[in-house]
């Protein structure tokens, strides 16, 4: 069983990067159709959240906590 300081310590990376990646994706889609309605932007980071795990797991970087058994 994992710890919740282990669990932290190995996740705190990966959330800054979805959060350079979330805030990225908004800053560049602002600058070239303009600011998305709520829903869109909702629809994005529910995107993002749920396939940033899906392609760590793919590419092999996924944390230990992440890796299906």
């Amino acid at each position: 069983m994992v710890t919740i300081t282990e669990r932290v310590r190995q996740l705190a990376p990966h959330w800054a990067v979805m959060l350079v990646v979330l805030f990225t994706s908004f800053a560049l889609l602002e600058s070239v159709v303009g600011p998305p309605p709520l829903w869109q932007s909702l629809v994005i980071a529910a995107a993002i959240a749920f396939g940033y795990p899906i392609v760590t797991r793919r590419l092999g970087v996924a944390p230990e906590v992440w890796q299906r058994e």
